[in-house]
Order: C-alpha cells, then structure tokens, then sequence
C-alpha cells in the first residue's frame, strides 16, 4: 500500500518524463498525488494521461508544505516522495515493498541518483556523480532522509510531524532535517544503493554556488547546532570534514604567499592532503568518464569543501549573535 507524492511548480516536459516512468511502475502504486506548490502550469494532464490527482496550492510554499500537504491526500501506509525531475525504475514499488517487507523495524529507506544523468553539460555531469559517488559508498544504517526518492512509513512520518514547512519555506535540507528527526527519536533509516532514479536537472555556475552556500550550507550549520551533533555520515564524513578545513588552509595560505613565500611549501602540502583524502572519488571520476573530466571536477570539489567552510562559520556566528540576542525568559513563581 505505497502512494507516491510529487511536489512541482512549473516541471515542464522534464515533469512528464518523471510521470510517464511513475505510471509505468510495475506493479503499480496506491496512487499518485500531484502537488502544484503554487505553479502557473497546467496540470489536467495528470489525471488524464496519468490517472494521477491533483492538489493545487494558492501560493508557493515549498517543497516541504507541499508534500505535506499531499500527504494528507493520500490513503497508503507508505509514503514514497519522488522528486518532479527524476526518473524513475520499473520495480520502484517492489523495491521499496522488499525493504520494509524483509525489514519491519526500518522506519524509511531511500536511493540514490543514477550515474548516467540526461543532462551531458560537465557540471550537471559532475554534481550528478559525485552524489551518486557519495551515497553508493555511504552506510546502508543511514542518519539521513533524501526526498527526491525516498519513503517512510505513514505512522512514523505522522509520529515526528512531517516536514518542518515553517523552517523551511524554500527548498532547503528539509529532508535532512526530518532524517534527524526520526533517528533522534530511534527509528532506523536505510540507504538501499540499488534504489536508483535518473536526475534530469541541468546544473549551471549559477545554481551550484546557490545550493551549496544558501540551501545546503547554511540551513545544514543551524541544524548541526540545533540537534547538537554532527553526524559522520554522507556528507558529514570525517574525511569531508578534514577536507572543509584543508581547502581552508589552502585558500589561506595562497593568498598569504604574496606576502611570505615560504607558505608556498604549506599550500602544496594542503592540495596533497586533499587530493589523497578524495582519491577514491576522483579515481571513480576517471574510470566513469576519462582523466581530463576527472581534472576538472577537482576545483569545483574544493571549492565545494570552500563553501561549506564559509558557511560553516557564516551559520556558527549567526547562530551565536541569534541566540545571545534573544531575551531572557521571565522569572516564573518568583524565582
């Protein structure tokens, strides 16, 4: 009993792609629940073509609201969350059956994309891999939730109260955070490597240094401080975060070379670090697409561990002057 729930404003034709393979599923979902968060695109389609429904929403609210709010459209005892920009495999449902089938004590499970994404321009190639790198090797015991393929168990998701739409109005790491939410409460979460969909979104300068820094970056520094832990899981691996400090160094003592050459020696050796810490992901991206591609994809993967440094220390000064600045409680029963 598995309903699918699908978040979009204004998808496009890379929308349809993402219904046509949903409808095909075999066998089939409960249903397919279609949240337009606000969009101007016309979606009578959906259950036309697709005998899916509808929920459309006055104003865009989010990714997080709107799947929230087709939750509550739906009738399954699992709740699958796709993604309107992925495709995905005939045997989604049998898949994610089998998990929670053969493991009745796991509360969610999710995926991952693909290795061969549609979009063939090197930045969409290169997010697409390295994410596929990062949760092909991370913990099948994840700490995590991914909502672009991932699903949950009606009761536990009901139980934590959902996704945090108030927190997170944009799309952000509201899945992340209702990941957190459901480990702190005890719940298992499992990171099935076969569970694959191809993403569709094409990536550009523009929106890869918007989504580290603000949508992933920052809000991820409030919630490591908020729930008081930083877990070494995925993105939070210890090797990651030794890498954010490293590229750090590296930026630092470049820039101070102009003035004291001999921190030459010190910038070679934090490249050095960083290249052998990532080894294995940069020898993955020349066995998948050749050494030059594997080249280029190191400035932009350092410039990944610059951003989340910064924002690191962007979201710790914010989060101090946020909580020193709110007032004291008022004494109560005279204390």
């Amino acid at each position: 009993m598995i309903s699918i729930v699908i978040p979009v404003l204004n998808g496009g034709d890379k929308f349809r792609h993402c219904l046509e393979a949903v409808s095909a599923a075999d066998p089939p979902a409960l249903e397919i629940v279609v949240v337009n968060d606000g969009g101007t695109e016309d979606l009578a389609f959906v259950q036309t073509e697709f005998g899916g429904r509808v929920v459309n929403l006055e104003r865009t609210g989010g990714p997080a609201g709107a799947r929230n709010r087709g939750v509550r459209e739906t009738t399954g005892d699992v709740l699958l969350f796709i993604d309107a920009d992925v495709i995905v495999k005939p045997d989604i449902i049998r898949q994610v059956s089998a998990v929670f089938e053969q493991e009745p004590d796991v509360s969610a499970v999710f995926g991952s994309y693909d290795d061969q994404p549609l979009e063939t321009n090197f930045l969409s190639q290169y997010r697409n891999l390295l994410h596929h790198f990062v949760h092909q090797n991370g913990k099948p015991e994840a700490s995590t939730f991914w909502g672009a393929c991932g699903a949950i168990r009606r009761e536990d998701f009901e139980a934590v109260g959902g996704f945090d739409e108030a927190r997170y109005p944009l799309p952000s790491i509201e899945d992340v955070d209702l990941g957190y939410r459901l480990k702190r409460t005890g719940k298992r979460i499992r990171l099935c490597a076969e569970l694959q969909v191809k993403h569709l979104k094409r990536w550009d300068a523009a929106s890869v240094i918007r989504t580290d820094f603000f949508q992933r970056g920052l809000p991820w520094t409030e919630l490591i401080f908020r729930e008081r832990n930083l877990l070494n899981d995925l993105n939070t691996s210890t090797a990651n975060r030794i890498s954010v400090v490293m590229a750090l160094l590296l930026l630092g003592t470049a820039v101070l070379s102009f003035l004291l050459p001999s921190l030459l020696y010190a910038t070679a050796a934090c490249a050095i670090i960083l290249l052998w810490l990532n080894r294995s992901l940069y020898l993955y991206f020349k066995k998948k697409r050749g050494t030059l591609f594997a080249a280029m994809t190191v400035p932009w993967h350092w410039l990944l561990f610059l951003e989340s440094g910064i924002a690191f220390a962007t979201g710790l000064l914010l989060y101090r002057v946020l909580r020193t600045s709110k007032p004291a409680p008022l004494a109560q029963n005279g204390q």
